[in-house]
């Protein structure tokens, strides 16, 4: 799985100007174009008479048109192929079917949010300053994102960042009507919230949620939402990829704890402003909540991410009865098991699954005996932790990496939930592989992970500021700067004036380039390890400060100049202007 992210954005717009709109079924693509026979261009040209046109702001949705409305299946199945025509006709007929029943679900939401609470447009990820154009000190920010419809009781599914910390929220519905809205549940770890707004239910047009474990790559991929505050607007590419892994942003300076898995990939046009709406299929069901993209200049740059409809579908009920979610939750960290740390663990270098390399105190693992690494090891003069036991399965699905146990974990359990897990132990010298029965439980909040870890012989979580701007290193940026293509790391981009970074002396990127259009610094200091650990992207970097405290020392690892040099950081607290 390719996790080399650049940065992340999260697609909140601020400051507002307008949005609006979408959501329900429509006619299959798949129904349209399957087979050999389908209608002459003449007929398909007639078509969009047939569809219901709903895009004007007082426009009704239409009730759902049968396939034949829109296209008759030929006669014989000798008639020739379909034109290059029809098959544009036949898929702009479809895609006007799905914008004209979905926008009207879709809603724009206007949030008025303090100082404090204010996101900036990049994930919280401990150690990267917010956006400076924001001004400091006490304001009122004005920010803009979209939502869709559940219910006909008037709840509306958002993301979190949309609306965390609003002390204000106005809902905006296709047809102009506005009215306020009230958080009525949260849950940061999943980026989802549910609003509730009192309107009749003749006014609210409910989206229609399809599994999103049955999409593929390939597949038709249909945004709708407000970016940039356009509102109703559509975009459509296709699914790019699946199962990729997004930090979750925690709303404290404490920064993310988790990162959300499954998440569906897509080359739709998603931009600031998009997040809370929706990424629909070739029927206009929902299959994913479009929440962050990857890309150094805050636009759409070909890859945008959405939450999956199987954690929306899991999450969102429980938000509305109880105001919040209880993540079911194992009590571990790991990481995926290489064909190096395998062999370092005299196991068969083709062996995969979860090397656990921390079992937290008093969690589920504790209980149910799994055990943490317990020695060191040198791969590439960096100690590794080794030593802890393996997870090969759980209740009898493989896990190969990581991903897969977190992916397991979300999609079919429930706190309170018995699993069952297979594991090696004590490596293949004596070693066996042995079943273990965990009972999970709520993922804790992130104050009671605090209290927990502050105890004594324990390092406090997150707070820990370094003060850069980065990216992951890609081989367009090594080729840049003269190091091997497949050179891993954090490239600094940015160091922050009086920050812990600057202090030491890292060094910023020093010349511009342009990579697939966009500009990017380099020729900064890359930094590829943090006391001893490994560093191979971003990803690696956030965890380990989420993992730090404020005035706790490390030392970095850096590549300067084609050279491989350490520096002594002393980390900060994340300054009060930052969110």
């Amino acid at each position: 799985m390719n996790k080399q992210f650049l940065v992340l954005f999260t697609l909140l717009l601020l400051p507002a100007l307008m949005l609006s709109g979408c959501s329900g079924p429509a006619s299959s693509l798949e129904a349209l174009v399957s087979g050999a026979a389908l209608a002459r261009a003449d007929t398909v040209a007639a078509a969009p008479a047939a569809v219901p046109t709903t895009s004007s702001a007082t426009a009704a949705p239409a009730a759902a048109q049968p396939v034949s409305s829109v296209v008759q299946p030929a006669a014989s199945a000798a008639q020739p192929a379909p034109s290059a025509g029809t098959l544009l006709d036949v898929l702009e007929a479809v895609l006007g079917q799905i914008y004209d029943r979905v926008t009207p679900s879709v809603v724009n939401i206007q949030v008025v949010q303090g100082a404090a609470a204010l996101p900036s447009a990049i994930p919280e990820m401990p150690g990267l300053p917010s956006d400076p154009s924001l001004p400091e000190g006490p304001f009122r920010q004005e920010g803009l994102g979209s939502g869709f419809v559940w219910d006909k009781e008037g709840h509306i599914v958002t993301n979190n960042h949309v609306v965390a910390g609003a002390e204000e929220i106005t809902v905006t519905f296709y047809d102009d009507t506005t009215i306020p809205g009230e958080v009525v549940g949260t849950d940061p770890h999943s980026d989802l919230a549910v609003i509730k707004v009192d309107l009749p239910a003749s006014q609210l047009y409910p989206v229609q949620v399809a599994d999103s474990t049955q999409v593929r790559a390939g597949q038709l991929a249909v945004a709708i939402g407000n970016p940039f505050g356009l509102e109703g607007t559509m975009t459509v590419g296709f699914i790019s990829a699946l199962g990729r892994s997004l930090p979750v942003a925690s709303g404290t300076a404490l920064g993310p704890s988790y990162t959300i898995p499954d998440i569906i990939q897509t080359d739709a046009p998603i931009n600031p402003g998009n997040s809370g709406g929706v990424l629909v299929d070739d029927q206009g069901q929902v299959i994913g909540v479009p929440t962050a993209i990857e890309s150094p200049v805050r636009a759409n740059a070909g890859i945008g991410f959405a939450v999956p409809s199987v954690i929306v579908q899991k999450v969102v009920p429980a938000l509305i009865k109880d105001g919040h979610y209880e993540h079911p939750w194992l009590g571990v960290s790991g990481t995926s098991l290489t064909a190096k740390l395998a062999e370092a663990m005299d196991l068969n270098a083709g062996q995969r699954g979860v090397l656990v390399s921390e079992v937290i105190e008093g969690g589920p693992a504790d209980k149910a005996g799994l055990q943490g690494s317990d020695r060191q090891v040198k791969l590439n003069d960096i100690d590794i932790q080794v030593g802890g036991d393996v997870i090969v399965a759980i209740d009898d699905q493989p896990v190969l990496e990581f991903d897969d146990l977190v992916t397991y974990l979300i999609r079919s359990t429930n706190a309170g939930q018995t699993v069952t897990l297979t594991i090696l132990r004590d490596g293949a010298q004596g070693g066996s592989e042995e079943t273990v029965q965990v009972t999970l439980t709520a993922r804790p909040q992130q104050e009671e992970r605090q209290q927990t870890q502050a105890q004594p012989g324990n390092v406090p979580v997150g707070g820990a500021w370094l003060g850069i701007r980065g990216m992951t290193v890609i081989p367009e940026v090594a080729e840049a700067m003269d190091l091997d293509s497949d050179q891993q790391g954090v490239l600094v981009t940015e160091v922050v004036q009086d920050s812990p970074a600057n202090e030491a002396g890292l060094l910023g990127g020093q010349e511009s380039i342009d990579i697939n259009g966009q500009s990017v610094q380099v020729g900064g200091d890359i930094i590829v390890a943090a006391d001893d650990q490994p560093v191979a992207g971003m990803e690696d970097l956030l965890a380990f400060l989420q993992g730090s405290a404020p005035d706790q020392e490390v030392t970095l690892t850096l590549v300067r100049d084609g050279q491989e040099v350490t520096a002594d950081v002393t980390l900060g607290e994340r300054p009060s202007s930052m969110p």
